[in-house]
């Protein structure tokens, strides 16, 4: 299946599904059962600073963003209901706000060398070409400019509950499009090992400052959690998330 294809599987499986994740998985929250940028502070004064939402989804991270005083607010994500619900919810905002609807992997008419500080909330990963999507975010950010991103850590779909235990159902050696069983079989995500996000971060110019899996498990575990795509139990074996800080050369 071509890039064009797996695109419009992939938007209109959002268009239909977008209500269900309004405000979920925004910041400061980084991921399911992983540490916060209130604990990490990865971003750190954000105050003055252009930021640029990748996959900005309902709008919420750009909220927070703003909230702490960012002077310019810039989106862009590849479906509708997700640029109309963010252009409300940032209506109040006192400082310009951009969005586009757009994939990530197509420069919709954004500057270069432009933005302090760009970053996708569990977005990076529905990206069909990783390459191509980082060298564009590489190109907006000014020189020492920040990108952070987090995602399904890329171990966690491979392994499968199997009555009390876990096993191992698919290699993580193996890489490409699939399509998802979170989403019951209705979209198609690439499988990437983490060394290759790690890898294409550095191809494009970007410098690792911080990789982080960390799990943080909460003291109360709600009743039915088993059930769930990112359960407790899981997490207690494999991260569900992973985070990454990066950073354009000066």
């Amino acid at each position: 299946m071509e890039t064009k294809e797996i695109l419009k599987v992939n938007k209109d499986g959002w268009e239909n599904a977008a209500e269900r994740f309004f405000g979920r998985t925004a910041l400061p929250e980084l991921g399911p059962l992983a540490p916060t940028e209130e604990d990490l502070n990865l971003f750190g004064d954000v105050r003055d600073k252009k930021v640029l939402d990748i996959g900005c989804g309902s709008g919420h991270s750009l909220q927070y963003m703003g909230n702490r005083g960012a002077s310019e607010l810039w989106g862009l994500d590849l479906t509708t209901k997700q640029i109309e619900t963010a252009s409300q919810l940032l209506e109040a905002q006192s400082v310009p706000v951009n969005l586009y609807e757009s994939p990530m992997e197509e420069n919709p008419g954004l500057p270069q060398e432009y933005f302090d500080i760009a970053y996708s909330i569990y977005a990076l990963g529905w990206t069909v070409d990783l390459e191509r999507t980082l060298a564009n975010i590489c190109s907006y950010l000014k020189p020492g400019g920040t990108f952070v991103f987090s995602w399904e850590h890329p171990m966690h779909d491979r392994v499968k509950r199997e009555g009390s235990s876990f096993i191992v159902e698919k290699s993580y050696l193996e890489e490409g499009p699939e399509y998802n069983e979170a989403w019951n079989h209705e979209v198609i995500i690439y499988h990437r090992k983490l060394t290759t996000y790690i890898n294409t971060l550095i191809k494009v110019g970007l410098v690792i400052d911080r990789v982080i899996d960390d799990v943080v498990l909460p003291d109360i575990v709600p009743e039915g959690n088993h059930r769930r795509w990112y359960s407790v139990d899981k997490a207690k074996l494999i991260p569900a998330t992973f985070i990454i800080k990066a950073s354009k050369r000066e």
